[in-house]
């Protein structure tokens, strides 16, 4: 049988560096249920597998191109909407372009910069834990700002937004700080939901219901089209 090797990299990803501690803490959790019974040790042990998964960060292959947005999560586009820009976002006033991704506990939680540029702005915001999917937790839950300047000049924001099991969003940017397309900047654990905004110039480029993968989907163009180059490992 010939081995798939974008299968096996696939699911032999390398582990995002903050979900150690939880995989190590899961472990003992197994041990300690395995000495009650054996069948706790294999439901003990099924869990931790489940976090080795869950931690999973594979590569990614990032469109090249002046004014691309590429996905900043994994997940399945929720909504395609224009909606009054965020303050909290420093991108400016009017309106912005949201497109909404939603994560499963089975995706990919762990987050990418959408397009190369300087970090404007930071804000983290406490709220509630309700269902991510819900319209509200725009404004109710807890949530971290992200405003970003491309190298082309637009103005495009993002928002990690936590959910009803997410206890913790972890965003590493700082204000004035370089960034690239694709580049890892955080992880929200575990189920979440993460905005981008656009100019209402663009054309989003996706559809509601699309899968997408961080890093590699093409969100919008804020440039001609064929500004695409070939992909780039990261």
């Amino acid at each position: 049988m010939k081995l798939d090797t974008e299968s096996a990299k696939r699911y032999l990803s390398p582990i995002y560096p903050d979900g150690w501690m939880f995989i190590a803490l899961f472990a003992i959790a197994a041990l300690i249920l395995g000495s009650l019974a054996s069948v706790l040790l294999y439901v003990g042990l099924l869990a931790t597998g489940w976090c080795i998964y869950f931690f999973r960060d594979p590569s990614r292959m990032v469109p090249q191109g002046k004014g691309l947005v590429v996905s900043a999560a994994d997940g399945v586009v929720d909504t395609i909407t224009t909606v009054p820009t965020p303050a909290e976002l420093g991108i400016g006033e009017g309106d912005h372009i949201r497109i909404s991704v939603l994560l499963s506990l089975m995706d990919v939680h762990v987050n990418r910069i959408p397009a190369s540029g300087t970090v404007v702005a930071t804000k983290y915001h406490k709220g509630a834990f309700l269902n991510a999917s819900l319209d509200k937790a725009h404004e109710d839950n807890e949530r971290q700002y992200v405003g970003i300047k491309t190298d082309s000049g637009a103005m495009i924001g993002m928002v990690q937004i936590a959910g009803m099991i997410s206890r913790r969003i972890v965003c590493k940017l700082k204000e004035n700080q370089k960034v690239s397309a694709g580049e890892r900047f955080g992880i929200i654990r575990f189920g979440s939901r993460v905005d981008v905004y656009i100019p209402t110039s663009a054309t989003p480029q996706v559809m509601v219901g699309q899968r997408v993968v961080a890093g590699e989907t093409i969100l919008a163009n804020l440039e001609a089209p064929s500004s695409a180059h070939p992909a780039e490992k990261m």
